[in-house]
């Protein structure tokens, strides 16, 4: 995969090492070792695993896509602050006019300027300074804390932890303070009884105070003069930490599954806990109740209108698509009791209507009713035929029977006219009568016609294995049928190499038995087994 130069493939090696690429990437195969010994992941496009054709590389390798020039020798060292190197007695020509240092001029001199400078009165020769120049990356120019002491920051440590000293000491004089005057104040029996309570005072003030140490985790607070801005700080109430994580529940492999990108669990992980001592259900719990249903059934409504035709976007038009779905809620409320209305209308209630009295439910009449050995009604009560859905006896074109009455020949029809062709108008027993009389005469004219019809033995003729007839009496002159051959060799050349074709073509329509012989003769059959032999 990862090689330097792509050097011609045939389909097939092509197409193996295509199946090879995919089957490192399923994880079937082992993936491809570089140079180093290193394994070289298979998910790397090619345009970028492939070295350029000048790199000459023979094996694959990912040196290309590395840092190839050698750093320069970067130091990650800084300048020796206030660092000096030598110090004269004496100004030396060159030298700075002011304090006589070598390693500045006077323009750029940092000390306050002399009334004399040190070129004149020679005395207090100022040291030279250190001077020293690195060779910095691209990190090391933006680095803000290149040089940094970090022990000064303890100095600012110990000034916080002076301050919240004194201020804890304060605090504790104040409390003594309230404690003697308390006492002085009150008899020794009520001080002995109030001692507990400041007592208790004093040491929930000193939680407070010890409290104070953490209240600025718990304060979010802007970020000033950065370029990120956001909010620095922890918040530290999220959640209880004695809860137990919900991946922590059920620490079985085979249980919910826990997205920690995400941290979702969708699934309940104890399912065959008590459910009510389970704090946690699974995420579904929420999808799966209160508001959540309501917005899934709006978006749907949002979704199947939206195909319908009408003007309406969930995410677009929120506001709109609410109302739409509540006007719709609305009016099929409405359409459902209409529905049910107009079904009660026509068929009644009985759950509504009042029960009937019980001596109608049980009551006796007069009818008598006859049966025989059997059980069966003789006399007394007719047998009710059971009703269809569908409409019965329903006589349409003048018919006096239904369709399906009559069936002939493997079709129905109407019985009292015959006719197989459905909604026709019916022609009674006219219809029936030209009906027989029209097949009568079909029978009589098929019969007429094998009557007449002669049975002429039909002469057997030898075909050959082409397909056509050659007549007995067939006389081929030799010479004729030579020449025949020698000119269907000539045409056959022309139609394989048409440069041999002439410019003046004559052509002759009249064939001679010699010329369809020799055709015959020297035609391809591909049915053949033979044909390669022939030729």
């Amino acid at each position: 995969m990862a090689t330097a130069s792509v050097a011609f493939k045939s389909r097939e090696d092509h197409r193996k090492q295509i199946e090879l690429e995919e089957a490192r990437k399923a994880g079937l195969a082992p993936a491809e070792v570089d140079e180093d010994g290193k394994e070289i992941n298979p998910h790397i496009p090619q345009y970028m695993s492939s070295a350029p054709w000048y790199l000459n590389s023979e094996k694959p390798s990912l040196k290309h896509q590395r840092k190839w020039k050698s750093d320069p020798n970067y130091t990650k060292s800084w300048y020796d602050r206030g660092a000096k190197i030598f110090h004269a007695e004496k100004y030396r020509k060159g030298a700075c006019a002011n304090c006589g240092a070598m390693t500045h001029d006077a323009k750029s001199c940092m000390e306050r300027p002399r009334k004399m400078g040190a070129r004149w009165t020679n005395i207090n020769i100022a040291p030279d300074e250190k001077i020293e120049t690195f060779e910095l990356d691209y990190d090391g120019k933006r680095d803000r804390w290149n040089g940094y002491d970090t022990s000064t920051y303890a100095r600012i440590v110990e000034r916080y932890e002076a301050r919240d000293e004194a201020r804890r000491k304060f605090l504790k004089e104040q409390q003594f303070k309230k404690l003697e005057e308390k006492n002085n104040n009150q008899s020794s029996e009520d001080g002995l009884s109030d001692g507990d309570d400041d007592d208790d005072d004093l040491r929930v003030d000193e939680a407070k105070v010890d409290e104070s140490k953490q209240m600025d985790f718990a304060k979010v607070e802007k970020r000033v003069r950065t370029t990120g801005g956001g909010s620095t700080g922890t918040v530290r109430n999220l959640r209880i930490r004695e809860d137990t994580a919900k991946y922590l529940l059920n620490l079985d492999v085979n249980s919910a599954h826990y997205d920690p990108k995400t941290r979702s669990m969708r699934e309940d992980p104890l399912p065959d806990a008590d459910p009510n001592e389970k704090f946690y259900e699974g995420d579904n719990q929420y999808r799966n109740s209160g508001q959540a249903l309501e917005f899934k059934e709006l978006n749907i409504h949002s979704w199947e209108a939206f195909d319908k035709g009408q003007d309406i976007h969930m995410q677009a038009a929120p506001s709109q698509a609410e109302l739409l779905y509540k006007n719709y809620k609305v009016i099929k409320e409405k359409l459902k009791s209409k529905t049910k209305d107009t079904i009660m209308e026509k068929y009644g209630n009985a759950a509504a209507e009042e029960e009937l009295p019980r001596e109608l439910l049980l009551g006796q009449s007069e009818r008598e009713v006859e049966y025989d050995r059997t059980g069966r009604i003789i006399k007394g009560q007719e047998t009710a035929l059971p009703k269809s859905k569908y409409e019965e006896d329903v006589y349409i074109n003048n018919h006096t029977s239904v369709w399906g009455s009559w069936w002939k020949d493997h079709q129905w029809g109407y019985k009292c006219c015959k006719q197989v062709i459905r909604n026709s108008y019916c022609t009674g027993a006219a219809g029936i009568e030209a009906a027989e009389a029209a097949t009568d005469l079909m029978k009589a004219n098929i019969a007429r016609k094998e009557a007449n019809e002669e049975h002429v033995p039909v002469e057997e003729k030898r075909h050959v294995t082409w397909g056509t007839d050659v007549p007995e009496d067939l006389v081929l002159d030799e010479k004729l049928l030579a020449d025949a051959l020698k000119k269907e060799d000539e045409r056959r050349r022309e139609e394989k190499d048409e440069r041999k074709r002439k410019y003046n073509v004559r052509w002759n329509d009249e064939v001679t038995p010699e010329d369809m012989e020799a055709y015959r003769m020297k035609k391809v059959h591909h049915d053949d087994p033979m044909r390669d032999f022939l030729h």
